[in-house]
């Protein structure tokens, strides 16, 4: 049948089964807009405060599904606006696909009025682009879209779609997607037996766990792996949740605020398995010292993240889930008993702690773990929340986590939040964030409070941007240049004029019946929890130095 490119578009978007849309409406993208309200039965489309809300709210809601988001928004500003969404989505390898109109084809390179070149923008940050100048194109470009999204390491691609063929008409024939074969044509029997060999000589092997196992949904296989090997277990910001963080062998994340345990476990270990992740700087620290008695096995689907920024002994290229099945085939329970319990007391010996007395970060975030059982969706903005929200609560699923790794964008969490929440409504969803990222995108609570959308803010209200004070008080001699945030701004109020509940914390005895009121709430609540500006994140390891350097305020306090 003939239809517009517009309706095109919302019949691709039904091919894919995409049940929710979220974005901003403009000039050159009316027509889709048009054609979203006659299928507003189908698809439900939300509309945010500003379009990078959109783009984070499509990057949450693929987290917390593993399907993929959608984002909509009009030429320049409006496509603009979407990219530092697409970026935080590219950076953690999210499957997204975000859609732009721009202005008709015959007034492109014109500088017409909102027009960019965002196809060239979006280059650097997208898995793939495209800008559709032909009609017959369209519906062959959204598919394609949608497929690279989730094949292999997956990503978020970017479609602009000028606004005359919105108009112009072409034939439509519906065609079922196309359905996602696992990446294991790469895997080499040689690989898979260099690795074996390494497992079976080692006697203090250790497991790092990150992104890639959670997008593979490898849980099972890993703890399988684990638990045949006997090896304790460490994972990246990205990786929580692919294995359980109550296990007796999960040790903490690794890296610049890892735990202690982690972080020495590593540097002693002699065979280093690292399962899906990338090497972050904020993970290696010196990376001339990173597991330096270590032979490194590095299980990834992308061949490009092998030996980039530590080198490894053996690879093995392909999805983890499938990688471990072919070990755990091939692996007999090993004993390693001694090394274990040097682990276990080394757990022991260096817990995570804060103080108890007071309100604090940590406290907040317990105590939401407490009160949820863990059964939540955390979502995080980026700091000193993210990180104690990393540490305490325990995350013992994948998808659990929504959280912005590798870019690190403040103004991600409610977002994300409101993403997560529409994806998984039969789920808590939190999202823990520090006054300065909330300032950042506190207008999308009146997207949440126009849905009715009952997500739960948490501000841990330091009155300072948290973490960087963080350094300048280690590193900068305590000059606090444009860090304090000591002003008048009342979140209570803020969030009550945006239409949700606001209730301020500043003991402790105030924190669990405000939890409890959100948890109860059927709308949106803001909880403002009133902490000192001087609480830092724990165990620390100062930049460039090694992870076996971390310390932690004991420490310092003994002249370390």
């Amino acid at each position: 049948m003939e239809l517009t490119g517009a309706q095109i578009v919302i019949e691709c978007l039904k091919e894919q089964g995409v049940d929710t849309v979220f974005g901003y409406p403009g000039g050159t993208i009316l027509n889709v807009y048009d054609e979203l309200y006659k299928h507003r039965d189908e698809i439900t489309h939300i509309l945010t405060s500003h379009e990078q809300g959109a783009a984070h709210a499509a990057d949450g809601y693929a987290r917390a599904t593993g399907k993929v988001g959608v984002c909509m928004a009009t030429s320049g500003p409006g496509a603009t606006n979407l990219v530092t969404g697409i970026a935080t989505a590219y950076m953690d390898s999210i499957p997204m696909v975000a859609i732009t109109c721009n202005v008709g084809v015959s007034l492109l390179g014109k500088d017409s009025f909102q027009e960019v070149d965002i196809k060239g923008v979006t280059m650097p940050i997208t898995k793939h682009n495209y800008i559709v100048k032909d009609v017959n194109q369209l519906a062959d470009t959204i598919r394609k879209s949608f497929t690279i999204a989730r094949t292999g390491r997956p990503g978020p691609v970017h479609i602009d779609i000028p606004k005359d063929i919105t108009s112009l008409k072409a034939e439509y024939e519906y065609k079922k997607p196309e359905e996602i074969q696992r990446l294991s044509n790469e895997i080499r029997e040689e690989d898979l037996d260099e690795a074996i060999k390494l497992i079976f000589h080692c006697k203090r092997p250790y497991v790092f766990v990150g992104g890639g196992a959670v997008l593979s949904d490898a849980s099972e296989e890993l703890k399988r792996f684990v638990d045949k090997i006997q090896a304790p277990v460490t994972d990246s910001l990205m990786g929580k949740g692919a294995f359980d963080g109550n296990d007796k062998n999960y040790t903490g994340m690794l890296g610049m605020h890892g735990t202690k345990t982690s972080n020495f476990g590593v540097t002693e270990c002699d065979l280093l398995i690292v399962v899906g992740a990338r090497f972050s700087d904020r993970v290696i620290g010196n990376s001339s010292t990173f597991a330096k008695n270590a032979k490194i096995i590095h299980i990834d689907v992308d061949a490009a993240e092998i030996n980039k920024n530590i080198q490894c002994d053996v690879s093995i290229i392909g999805d983890a889930k499938v990688v471990l099945r072919k070990l755990n085939a091939r692996i007999d329970k090993l004993d390693h008993t001694e090394w274990l319990n040097h682990i276990y007391s080394m757990k022991r010996k260096y817990p995570l702690t804060y103080r108890k007395d007071v309100l604090t970060g940590p406290g907040v975030v317990e105590k939401i773990y407490e009160m949820t059982g863990g059964d939540a969706i955390i979502a995080t903005e980026v700091g000193q929340n993210q990180m104690w929200a990393a540490q305490f609560f325990k995350y013992d699923k994948p998808r659990k986590l929504i959280t912005s790794g590798g870019l690190g964008t403040m103004g991600y969490g409610l977002g994300a939040a409101i993403g997560a929440k529409l994806g998984r409504p039969d789920k808590l969803v939190f999202n823990i964030a520090g006054d300065g990222c909330f300032r950042m995108n506190m207008n999308e609570l009146a997207t949440a409070s126009r849905y009715n959308i009952p997500v739960i803010e948490v501000i841990l209200n330091n009155h300072v941007l948290g973490m960087v004070r963080q350094w300048q008080t280690l590193f900068y001699g305590q000059r606090y240049s444009n860090t304090i945030l000591n002003d008048k701004v009342d979140y209570v109020k803020v969030a009550e004029a945006l239409g949700a509940k606001g209730v301020r914390v500043t003991t402790n005895e105030e924190l669990e019946p405000a939890i409890k009121m959100a948890m109860e709430s059927k709308e949106p609540v803001v909880i403002e929890c009133v902490i000192d500006c001087d609480d830092k994140v724990w165990p620390m390891v100062a930049p460039g130095s090694s992870i076996s350097d971390a310390f932690s305020e004991e420490d310092m306090q003994g002249g370390k």
